[in-house]
């Protein structure tokens, strides 16, 4: 027998067939909202290179215990130098927030990174909210209205994701910060083969509060932030490196397939290190230096700059290199 429905009905059949069907997809594919990065920047040809460094604790030049303005000269040179397409820096920018004059000699200091078009994205560092946090917020989205306020943030350049974290707000397990990685990491937008994930606290190193000459502990909720994106790195094609600062040296450890870089050699009173066999940089003594990395479709290749002083003589050496490949579950490591 043939069924001729009018074209109201046709619509409520329509309706119900719709109605069906949505009721059939998994209550996970229904949740998944597509999220955009905070920060787009213009995707630059391949082989593109950035730098990353940290604690740089800009300050008045003639003050010499906490900062050295020689060094923070030198690496804003060499950086300019570089010509990267950014500069990631993992905190402590100045060394009080609330100081309005440590703030005007950052301006002065990194005026030709400025005057170079080198965008700088910057991560809160515990020093850049002291003096009264109000205030030393205020001086630092001065510098980065980019940033809309956001203390912490995402950033997408070509093939890389960026995700710079605020570890002087609550980020370890159930913090609004924790829960804004979490569902980014398990949505990634396509095309992602690296993921950077900046933080000014470690969530691991070899520094130690109770080291004679200073150094810092990790902390348990950056700890814990480091499982979480191991536990994401082992589903996922993108590789994940951690940059964080706060130790005033140069770390590098491979652990759970996350690289993690500690690079807080910019400028401020060094920490010394007891370097252990997982460490895969072994150099005793201070190390200013900066990073450079250049991402090149699905390879990332880094280079630590370490920065010397023989008397007046500024010296610059390659001491640490690796290469990494999107979709590789090993580190590669090209030397020391």
């Amino acid at each position: 027998m043939l069924l001729i429905l009018s074209c109201r009905q046709w619509a409520r059949l329509a309706a119900i067939i719709l109605l069906l069907g949505s009721a059939l997809v998994p209550l996970d594919a229904q949740s998944v909202v597509p999220w955009q990065p905070d920060v787009v920047l213009p995707a630059p040809a391949y082989p593109f290179t950035f730098i990353g460094y940290g604690d740089t604790r800009f300050m008045d030049p003639a003050e010499h215990r906490h900062s050295n303005a020689v060094v923070r000269g030198a690496e804003v040179a060499r950086i300019a130098q570089e010509r990267p397409a950014f500069v990631l820096i993992t905190g402590d920018l100045v060394y009080v927030g609330g100081n309005a004059e440590d703030w005007r000699v950052f301006d002065k200091e990194t005026a030709s990174l400025r005057r170079a078009g080198i965008t700088l994205l910057p991560a809160l560092g515990n020093h850049d909210v002291s003096g009264g946090e109000t205030k030393a917020l205020e001086n630092y989205f001065q510098r980065f209205p980019q940033l809309q306020q956001r203390r912490w943030y995402s950033v997408r350049v070509a093939n890389l994701l960026i995700f710079v974290l605020d570890s002087t707000s609550p980020d370890g397990p159930d913090s609004q910060q924790w829960h804004w990685l979490d569902e980014r990491l398990d949505a990634l937008p396509p095309g992602v083969n690296f993921v950077m994930v900046a933080l000014h606290h470690p969530p691991l190193t070899h520094s130690s509060d109770a080291v004679l000459g200073g150094g810092h502990s990790p902390r348990p909720q950056e700890q814990q932030l480091g499982l979480l994106l191991e536990r994401h790195q082992q589903s996922m094609g993108a590789r994940i490196i951690v940059l964080a600062g706060h130790v005033h040296n140069y770390e590098r450890y491979e652990h759970g397939g996350v690289t993690y870089i500690v690079s807080g050699g910019g400028g401020a009173t060094p920490y010394m290190i007891r370097r252990s066999g997982d460490d895969f940089y072994h150099d005793p003594g201070p190390t200013y230096h900066i990073c450079n990395l250049t991402i090149d479709h699905a390879e990332l290749r880094f280079r630590m700059l370490k920065l010397t002083q023989d008397g007046v003589r500024l010296q610059w050496a390659v001491r640490d290199s690796f290469a990494l490949r999107s979709g590789e579950a090993a580190q590669q490591a090209s030397g020391h």
